[in-house]
């Protein structure tokens, strides 16, 4: 039997992140790894903060404090959010840890070893008023390649090219703002990627089955030639160079974060270690079914440099089997933007409604095929109509009418007929392409196929109309009310990797289990499953509607310094 590996992009760790970075990669990972979870299958669910490189160290200047004591509030301040958001991780561990410096230290060594680190003179960027060499997000300036005026020295944001500091046009420093800089000589580490490109691209294109978006940028990375990377700078913060001549320097950000998957899953074992082998997920570990989430501008870094790296120490490492790659949640059509406070970051999103209703939107709107424009007006039509008028108005009237008219326990009466075996076949046909979506991990597939399951019990209601029953044939009402709580239960099980919460309240409600929900969405599909007199209470509304007045004020909040 296969287990599953399940790793999510490592957040960086200046900030909290926004929505973008939930639906990129933290929430799709979490639905994928609570679906395999509830179909019965082993899964380590691995994330962990990326402390390392410039952003942590601009940010903990800004804040003026010492780098590692902000990666330490950092990473709590995160770790509290995502936990807000109910993501199943079964670790989140940090790339500061000892672990990760020693295991990113001994891949070093492996391709050191093999001829695959080259040591060169190369020109670099020095500031003159910072007094200090200027590692590549340590510049900024215009891409050379789309004009976009705010890339960094190593990849531009806007169109993903991967680029050096002297590229850029105009440069500046990102520390002090000054453009009086310089070109220095300077001795730095790289990787042979030139050397390890035809088993980096036989490896790629031995994975047909990844989404086109992933193929086509390792592709093209691929295609353009691959070239030596350097993978030391001119930093103190980081994992230092075992390698004589370079221990005042550190390892390159892109180098140690990826091995912070194999760092993080050390970390969830070293807890445990009588019960747990990290080894068995990363070495040898033939049995693994390993899938990586991402946003695009991650993928170069996930299809080959990584890949790479682990291909170069000629050590059976487990490599990735599926990269999810995602493309950008945008917000009205622009960048998400912390400095113009443009758009919901994760920590205010939680002011404004529960977890639920981002998990449910975002999902809904999976940036899958190409970009997702997060607009108020489509996630206010989204909630009203699938959470308010589909799922939470079943559930509702379902438990009131029933609780009124019959008490708070499953009626007695009548037995299933014609209809409600039918209903019985038409619901696992759509819970198994639901599963099938998820377990392909097609997410907006898989809320289309959710949203027809609903919306079979309210059709199921409108035809039955049980409130008319009551008065022509009351135990025949008793059964279609019987029949409708147990869909609730067949609804709430299929919903439970996407709102959690919710769902949890709908168990707690119908006085469940955790035997009577925790299993495979198609073995769930059972309309007799709670019998005549099983106890329930009625719920308060699950969920609320967003009104004009929420409309407008949750836009004018959210547009941004440039409104």
């Amino acid at each position: 039997m296969p287990k599953y590996l399940i790793t999510s992009a490592l957040p960086y760790i200046n900030g909290i992140k926004h929505l973008g970075n939930l639906a990129g990669s933290l929430l799709p990972a979490d639905v994928y790894a609570r679906f395999l979870r509830q179909d019965g299958e082993e899964v380590l669910f691995i994330c962990a903060t990326d402390e390392h490189g410039t952003p942590a160290e601009l940010s903990a200047l800004k804040e003026n404090l010492e780098i590692k004591d902000y990666c330490f509030q950092m990473h709590h301040k995160q770790a509290n959010i995502y936990e807000q958001f109910n993501l199943s991780f079964d670790y989140f561990g940090r790339s500061s840890s000892q672990q990760n410096h020693g295991l990113t230290k001994e891949i070093f060594l492996d391709l050191d070893k093999n001829g695959f680190i080259e040591e060169k003179e190369i020109k670099q960027v020095y500031s003159l008023t910072d007094q200090r060499f200027l590692p590549d997000r340590y510049v900024e300036g215009i891409c050379p390649k789309c004009g976009y005026e705010a890339a960094r020295g190593d990849q531009c944001e806007y169109c993903t090219s991967v680029l050096d500091p002297t590229e850029l046009i105009n440069p500046r420093s990102a520390v002090s703002k000054s453009t009086d800089l310089e070109i220095k000589s300077t001795k730095h580490l790289f990787l042979r990627l030139d050397k390890l490109s035809d088993d980096i691209k036989d490896w790629v294109l031995s994975h047909g089955h990844w989404p086109r978006l992933t193929t086509s940028i390792a592709m093209k990375w691929i295609n353009e030639g691959l070239q030596s990377r350097c993978i030391t700078r001119d930093l103190k913060w980081g994992i230092s160079i075992p390698k004589e001549g370079f221990e005042e320097k550190v390892f390159y950000v892109w180098f140690d974060a990826p091995i912070e998957y194999i760092g993080a899953t050390k970390e969830w074992a070293d807890a445990n270690p009588s019960e747990r082998n990290w080894e068995s997920w990363w070495v040898d570990a033939n049995d693994v079914v390993y899938t990586q989430f991402m946003a695009k501008d991650n993928v170069p870094f996930h299809a080959v440099f990584f890949p790479g790296m682990l291909l170069g120490t000629k050590r059976p490492w487990t490599q990735a089997t599926n990269i999810k790659s995602f493309n950008w949640l945008t917000y009205y059509g622009g960048k998400f933007s912390t400095s113009q406070k443009r758009g919901v970051f994760m920590d205010q999103a939680l002011e404004i409604l529960p977890a639920d209703y981002w998990r449910y939107f975002l999902i809904a709107h999976s940036p899958e095929s190409d970009d997702s424009s997060f607009t108020w007006e489509t996630f206010a039509s989204v909630v009203n109509k699938d959470l308010v008028g589909t799922f939470g108005n079943i559930v509702n009237r379902t438990l009131k009418l029933t609780a009124s008219k019959f008490g708070k326990a499953l009626p007695e009466g009548g037995g299933l007929g014609f209809r409600e075996k039918e209903l019985h076949e038409t619901c696992k046909q759509i819970m198994i392409q639901y599963r099938d979506a998820l377990r392909n991990q097609e997410f907006r597939k898989a809320i289309s196929y959710l949203r027809e399951l609903w919306s079979q019990g309210n059709l199921y209601l409108d035809e039955r109309v049980p409130w008319s029953l009551l008065h022509q044939d009351r135990e025949e009402a008793a059964m279609v009310l019987r029949t409708t709580i147990n869909l609730i239960r067949i609804f709430a099980i299929a919903a439970s990797p996407i709102i959690p919460q919710t769902t949890e309240k709908v168990f707690q409600s119908l006085n469940l289990e955790r035997k009577d929900y925790n299993m495979a969405f198609v073995d769930a599909v059972d309309l007799e499953y709670m019998k005549e007199n099983h106890p329930f209470e009625v719920p308060d509304l699950l969920f609320k509607r967003i009104e004009e007045e929420d409309l407008n004020a949750y836009k004018a909040k959210f547009a941004g310094d440039e409104a």
